[in-house]
């Protein structure tokens, strides 16, 4: 049995499309460009507010526009973060049942750090050991170190860890890590591009991903 979990949190542990859809629209807007729609914002989340942003503005990375739209994303996201989104049905009994068993849980996100951190405390009040976002001066996914800087608070080697994730960046920083590689199918990524990650395991429900991570 694993000693420890790290989760993902968008697409994996919460629902969160339509409030990111939203804070982006909020901040595309106020600067005169166009509003994307959930099916965009589903294909660019990931990477980073930073990514989502660039990928939905002219110029992408080069558009000086992109701070201003970031900054104004950050601020209406961490006042409206909690407003559409939920967990996935079955998801906080499950990591209860992990902690309730030992095995310590952690979120690793590309997502905003104190959006992170206000997210956990409000869905996984006490649950989760340690929580860490995306941080000025450190790489996001699928760089590992992120899931290193959470392993070392949980006090758990790599090779008594496992990571889920739903999408090619989460199954990469697995890798990266290295450690073991989970993706779920519920997510934002589809079946197919995650079977092509070739994650040590692909779960297609909660039932399945708990009986690999407590009856092996």
């Amino acid at each position: 049995m694993f000693k420890a979990v790290i989760w993902d949190l968008d697409g994996t542990l919460l629902y969160t499309l339509e409030d990111l859809a939203d804070a982006s629209n909020f901040a595309l807007q106020k600067h005169g460009y166009q509003p994307i729609s959930l099916t965009q914002t589903r294909a660019r989340i990931g990477n980073g507010i930073g990514n989502l942003i660039a990928l939905s503005i002219p110029g992408g990375h080069d558009n000086p526009d992109l701070p201003l739209i970031r900054r104004d994303f950050s601020e209406y996201y961490l006042k409206h973060c909690l407003d559409k989104t939920v967990p996935y049905p079955g998801i906080p009994e499950l990591v209860r049942e992990l902690k309730e068993k030992g095995i310590k849980n952690a979120i690793v996100s590309n997502k905003i750090d104190s959006a992170v951190h206000l997210i956990d405390e409000h869905y996984f009040p006490s649950l989760m050991d340690a929580a860490i976002g995306e941080q000025d001066n450190v790489k996001r996914k699928p760089d590992p170190k992120s899931v290193y800087n959470a392993l070392k608070v949980l006090g758990v080697d790599c090779s008594e860890a496992v990571y889920i994730g739903d999408s090619d960046v989460d199954v990469a920083t697995a890798k990266n890590a290295p450690m073991t590689s989970i993706a779920v199918s519920w997510g934002y990524r589809d079946r197919e591009l995650l079977e092509n990650c070739r994650p040590d395991f692909l779960a297609d429900s909660i039932e399945e991903l708990k009986e690999y991570l407590l009856c092996r």
